[in-house]
């Protein structure tokens, strides 16, 4: 939801989604934290999750607006 919410405030757009029961087989539990991954790793994430989703953002619409162009 995180990341759904992130790309509805930076497109302005509205995601056309439903919540739902669970279906048989979904996972019921999912963790992001990557600290182990860090430490094994020796690398962490520069930029935060809204940084990110604006700079994907910005080029989709620079490629959009490119293809339009070219056609």
């Amino acid at each position: 939801m995180e990341v759904s919410r992130s790309y509805e405030r930076i497109s302005g757009n509205k995601l056309n989604h439903k919540i739902v029961d669970r279906r048989p087989g979904d996972v019921t539990m999912a963790y992001a934290d990557t600290s182990k991954a860090n430490a094994i790793l020796g690398w962490t994430a520069e930029t935060t999750l809204e940084d990110t989703m604006k700079s994907a953002w910005d080029w989709e619409c620079k490629i959009r607006n490119y293809e339009e162009l070219v056609s």
